[in-house]
């Protein structure tokens, strides 16, 4: 049985070219693993593959939602893992592609969903209110003040009966994690580069359909690279400052994917040569022969 190759890392770090040419080598076949890149017509902001970088490689769960539908972390475990059998039969490599880190436990690991949580959003708490409740169901919790998304679903979690567990789920696929990374330095510098692509590319000429929507759709109102512009359409910020924030808002992404993927995945990092792409794919193709894939 094939393993599961998994390409993950930040933004603007090679990992489509990369899954492209293991593709080919491999006999793989390709499975998004990028929360926004499920959604049909978004294309710019999620850095999505186009038809000539797919190189007729088969890729899966790309475009598979329209931009108003809702598309959770469940949906995905389900779709991914049917994906994964079907490439399997096919005595294929199925390659998960993307920098979500929760899509990609989800889909490997045995990854055990809550009971269903309250819906309360706690807007009139602080976060330093909301972590003394959380203290008051389970003690030991050790969330980062600053985190409000996961305060906040944490207590929702507490507030129905269950509990947080600090143990690490295990893997039920064979699985093999590569990890693409250079100095932050480098890294922020092609964040940066890249967000001014995109707007090059047409990034608010993308947007711009959207401009009555951005608050309404679940996907746009919390996706880098089209929140942002939300105050921009209500004249509150300047296309710069829109610019800046998604720079921003990318980069500190960056470092947050770096923490999860460190810590959830047992993760083998390769140091981009991004002067000559040709090698960082030979040692990573190498390193998975290794393996044995």
């Amino acid at each position: 049985m094939q393993k599961v190759i998994v390409i993950l890392g930040p933004t603007g770090v090679g990992k489509t070219k990369l899954s492209i040419e293991l593709a080919k080598r491999l006999n793989g076949e390709i499975i998004n693993a990028d929360s926004m890149q499920v959604y049909k017509n978004l294309n710019i902001g999620t850095a999505k593959p186009t038809v000539l970088e797919k190189q007729n490689i088969l890729h899966h769960l790309f475009d598979i939602k329209d931009e108003d539908e809702e598309y959770t972390i469940y949906d995905y475990q389900k779709d991914a893992r049917k994906k994964i059998e079907e490439i399997r039969k096919k005595d294929k490599t199925p390659i998960l592609v993307g920098g979500s880190g929760l899509y990609i436990k989800a889909a490997l690991f045995d990854y055990k969903f809550q009971k269903e949580t309250n819906k309360k959003e706690y807007k009139e708490l602080t976060n330093e209110e909301l972590l003394k409740k959380i203290k008051e169901y389970q003690e030991d919790v050790d969330i980062h003040i600053n985190n409000r998304k996961r305060l906040v679903r944490a207590l929702q979690i507490l507030e129905v009966g269950d509990t947080l567990t600090k143990e690490k789920d295990p893997l039920i696929y064979d699985a093999i994690f590569i990890g693409l990374t250079t100095k932050r330095e480098k890294l922020y510098q092609r964040i940066n580069k890249r967000v001014i692509e995109m707007f090059d590319e047409g990034l608010k000429e993308e947007v711009d359909k959207y401009k009555d929507k951005l608050e309404k759709y679940q996907s746009l109102k919390t996706g880098i690279g089209y929140k942002e512009f939300i105050p921009f359409y209500k004249n509150e910020k300047t296309l710069d400052e829109v610019i800046n924030d998604i720079q921003k808002n990318s980069r500190r992404y960056a470092k947050r994917q770096y923490t999860f993927f460190n810590h959830q995945m047992d993760v083998t990092w390769f140091d981009v040569d991004f002067k000559d792409f040709d090698k960082t794919i030979n040692s990573v193709y190498e390193y998975i022969k290794e393996k044995g894939n």
